[in-house]
């Protein structure tokens, strides 16, 4: 591809070209006419190379304004991943903090579950265990009543029959 510069020094070329011809065919032998197209091409050429300088100008310029913007941008893009490192730095202990506090609940609940069914399965038992104390309690309760109420039955009855037997002696005698 052809850029702007070369076309435009082909059709420079292309100029002194049709001057320097133009100039031969109809002034041939004429040598003030050679010097004036050779001045004329020189003032063509030095034209040329004096655009030539400002094109090289404008270039470095603009590729120094680019390289002070990109620079900049470097320094930013530094600045703004800086930045980004402090916000995950500022984030990251709490997030590992919660995050091993929640895996510990998460831990602890499950090993709770399990604990919770045996607890509940004791304190089933436990109550069965004492109901069946009191039961127990209350049928001891009652045999001692009931035994209490037969030795007392007894020793009357062992009363009156010593009375009796007494009376029966007395009345021997």
């Amino acid at each position: 591809m052809t850029t702007p510069k070369q076309i435009w020094e082909q059709q420079q070329a292309a100029q002194v070209m049709k001057m320097k011809n133009s100039g031969a065919m109809s002034f041939i032998g004429s040598p003030t006419m050679d010097d004036k197209d050779e001045e004329m091409s020189k003032s063509v050429l030095s034209a040329f190379q004096a655009k030539e300088e400002e094109i090289e100008k404008k270039k470095m310029e603009v590729k120094q304004r680019v390289q002070l913007h990109l620079g900049r941008v470097e320094e930013e893009t530094k600045r703004l991943a800086e930045i980004r490192e402090e916000l995950e730095a500022l984030e990251d202990p709490k997030r590992k903090e919660v995050a091993f506090v929640r895996k510990r609940i998460d831990t602890i609940n499950k090993e709770l579950r399990p604990l919770g069914i045996t607890c509940q399965k004791k304190e089933r038992e436990y109550k069965e265990a004492l109901d069946a104390f009191n039961d127990k309690n209350k049928e001891k309760a009652q045999l001692v009543a009931k035994l209490m109420k037969l030795v007392s039955e007894s020793e009357q009855l062992r009363l009156k029959r010593l009375e009796e037997l007494s009376k029966h002696i007395e009345s021997l005698k």
